[in-house]
């Protein structure tokens, strides 16, 4: 026991080590650190850390340490050979030059042997303290600080940064909402920028589904609390393939993102206002399907650059589209579109009898058809002789009008300035970025299932039923309290920000303005009417707990501190209460 404690002491202070060198490295940009000792004393963590984990491997008794120490072992010895296959390939040239070549090797090989321990570090704290909510909550903050705190290393900005500013960016990155107090494309810098784009995928996707994922990858299997964990997040109904699902997830969304990023690359690959096109199609790309709406072009989609590349606007609608609908809506629809096709060939397999589409599957594509199609007409035909005016096309305009339909999705690009939209727009624009996305996806808002079991309610209600029926089903009771649950606190949250941020802006400010950035940060969108730079400290601290609410759902806070585990065999006597 001893020597395990021993062990496990030495692999978190080689995880400290890991962690000082990597904010050494990118958090203070020394002109001369190729042919410092910094590059030689990376060759020689890497090398400790290949002894200590061959040592661990060899020593240890239990199965899932081996498996972890034998990973380690592989990423690090395949990290050795690249840096000696480099120095065989440039032998003939000065050291200084070898050096340049090994050392983002390392740098790269490293930060991914840091965020492996990572996970088994946060896999080993909900192992410890089991409650899903508080553990998903915790991570998050987590995540948060630690951005705001790397988003102030020196080479992370152009000219420093405060602290609230780094927290509001890291905030808005990990709940992948996309207001800015800071112009990411100018004050920030490439490192910076990285910074982000990490934050808005671990947000994006939730660090518990990756973290999941490396427990099974670690592992082959999972315990009974880590499946209730990861169930709990990615909306999986029952625990048997439950890390298969969350394999599927971060297959899916890095899958999507890819070829987007290509997509992209393909669209951007003329225009010369872009300096590094792989970086920003990779950074666009993750922003667009995670719904973040943070980009690295000066004003964003309206830059001048892109502002009429229509190719580029339905790249990045089709992927705000797949985020915001989630993986268990693709992954369905696909199983029905698999079926349908295989049906059309084989004549003898049959499935029309077998529901493949679930209730919830048709609810959320009714509502997200509904929502686009009705939102294009009515920003068409509203704006159509306003923002739409600078684009003279038919099809421009068709485009651009769709754009701003679909980005209020909890998305947060913008095609237009919101702030020369007409009153009834921006109005209709609130009213999407409430509704959001679907469950269990990157959008946020109080999603489309819930704001239409609350529409379908008031019908069942006015005709006299006591319950919903759709599509041959019942939707049962909890749902629909839990929708109104929903509805209840978001409008709750979103007024008490209103009123605060009202209380420490000057007087005067519009109460139009001061709503739509509430609505946006709640809903974790993004948009805003030009009004997030010019915020006071305390009106920032109060879009952060708004966003931060909206992207973890205080239902789902709650739930998990005051849920009880014991059942009540008894009831008390009904009173009806009332209501007009």
């Amino acid at each position: 026991m001893q020597k395990d404690s021993l062990l496990n002491y030495l692999y978190r202070f080689f995880d400290i080590i890991v962690l000082l060198f990597i904010v050494f490295d990118f958090g203070y940009d020394f002109k001369e650190n190729y042919n410092s000792p910094h590059v030689i004393g990376l060759l020689i963590l890497s090398l400790g850390l290949l002894a200590f984990n061959s040592f661990k491997f060899f020593t240890k008794r239990f199965e899932s340490n081996r498996k972890v120490a034998l990973v380690n072992m592989v990423l690090l010895t395949a990290l050795l050979l690249s840096c000696v296959v480099i120095l065989l390939l440039n032998c003939n040239f000065h050291s200084d030059y070898i050096l340049q070549k090994i050392k983002p090797v390392l740098e790269g090989g490293l930060i991914f042997y840091f965020l492996l321990r990572l996970m088994v570090f946060v896999r080993h704290i909900y192992d410890i303290y089991f409650n899903p909510a508080i553990v998903f909550v915790g991570s998050f903050m987590i995540l948060a600080l630690t951005g705001a705190f790397l988003l102030m290393l020196p080479s992370a900005t152009e000219n420093g940064i405060t602290f609230t500013n780094a927290l509001f960016t890291a905030t808005s990155a990990v709940c992948v909402t996309g207001l800015v107090v800071m112009d990411t494309s100018s004050d920030f810098t490439i490192v910076g920028q990285s910074i982000i784009i990490v934050l808005i995928q671990l947000g994006g996707i939730g660090i518990l589904t990756f973290t999941s994922f490396f427990a099974f990858f670690f592992r082959g299997s999972s315990s009974f609390k880590e499946g209730l964990n990861t169930r709990d997040f990615i909306a999986h109904d029952g625990l048997r393939d439950v890390f298969r699902a969350a394999l599927n997830v971060v297959i899916f969304t890095l899958g999507v993102e890819i070829v987007g990023a290509l997509f992209i690359y393909s669209s951007i690959i003329e225009i010369k206002g872009i300096e590094n096109e792989f970086f920003f199609s990779i950074f666009h790309s993750i922003s667009a399907f995670c719904n973040a709406g943070f980009s690295i072009m000066p004003g964003g989609i309206q830059n001048e650059s892109i502002r009429y590349d229509y190719y580029l606007h339905w790249i990045i609608m089709i992927l705000i589209v797949l985020g915001g609908l989630g993986h268990n809506i693709v992954f369905n629809f696909y199983q029905y579109l698999k079926t349908y096709i295989i049906e059309l060939f084989e004549k003898k397999i049959v499935h029309k009898k077998i529901r493949i589409l679930t209730v919830n599957t048709k609810i959320v594509l009714y509502t997200t058809f509904i929502l686009l199609i009705g939102g294009f007409l009515f920003l068409f035909i509203a704006e159509y002789n306003n923002t739409l005016l600078e684009h003279e096309s038919i099809f421009g305009k068709i485009t651009v009008a769709s754009f701003s339909a679909v980005s209020p999705r909890t998305a947060g690009f913008d095609a237009v300035d919101y702030s020369k939209m007409n009153v009834h727009s921006l109005l209709f624009i609130i009213f999407l970025m409430w509704i959001g996305g679907s469950p269990a996806s990157t959008a946020g808002g109080i999603k489309t299932s819930t704001f239409a079991l609350a529409t379908l309610n008031i019908f069942s209600v006015a005709r006299g039923k006591g319950r919903i029926q759709l599509f041959g089903r019942r939707i049962s009771s909890d749902s629909t309290s839990r929708a109104f649950a929903i509805l209840s606190i978001s409008l709750i949250t979103i007024g008490v920000s209103i009123m605060a941020v009202l209380i420490f802006e000057p007087k005067g400010t519009s109460i139009l303005t001061v709503a739509f950035e509430c609505f946006s940060a709640y809903s974790t969108v993004g948009l805003s009417l030009n009004f997030t730079p010019t915020l006071t400290e305390p009106s920032k601290y109060v879009l952060m707990a708004c966003m931060f609410i909206g992207r973890i759902g205080m239902l789902n806070l709650m739930v998990g501190l005051l849920r009880k585990l014991n059942h009540q065999f008894y009831e008390y006597p009904k009173e009806n209460i009332l209501i007009n």
